[in-house]
C-alpha cells in the first residue's frame, strides 16, 4: 500500500462528500459518504495499481484490499475536521 495513495483518497472522498451533501458541516451523512467515497476512490486506485501489478506477476490482493481502507479510514477522520 502506497500511503500518499490513501491519503489522496480519503482526502478526495472528503471533498466529495462535501458536494454531495452540499455542506462542509461535520454531520454523520457526510461522514458516511467520505467514508464510502474513500473506499470506493482507494479501489479505483488500487485497481490500477493492480493491474498493473498483475503484468509483472504480483499478487492483487495485498495492494486493493489495504489501499481502500486507507482510503476509508481517512475520509473518515478528515471528514470530522472540515
Amino acid at each position: 500500500m502506497s500511503i500518499d495513495k490513501a491519503i489522496a483518497a480519503g482526502l478526495a472522498g472528503n471533498e466529495v462528500s462535501k458536494k454531495i451533501t452540499g455542506t462542509d458541516d461535520v454531520s454523520t451523512g457526510r461522514t458516511v459518504v467520505a467514508t464510502g467515497v474513500g473506499a470506493t476512490i482507494g479501489a479505483v486506485t488500487a485497481g490500477a495499481v493492480t493491474v498493473g501489478a498483475t503484468a509483472v506477476g504480483i499478487a492483487a490482493a495485498p495492494v486493493t484490499v489495504p489501499l481502500a481502507v486507507g482510503g476509508a479510514v481517512v475520509g473518515f477522520i478528515s471528514s470530522l475536521f472540515d
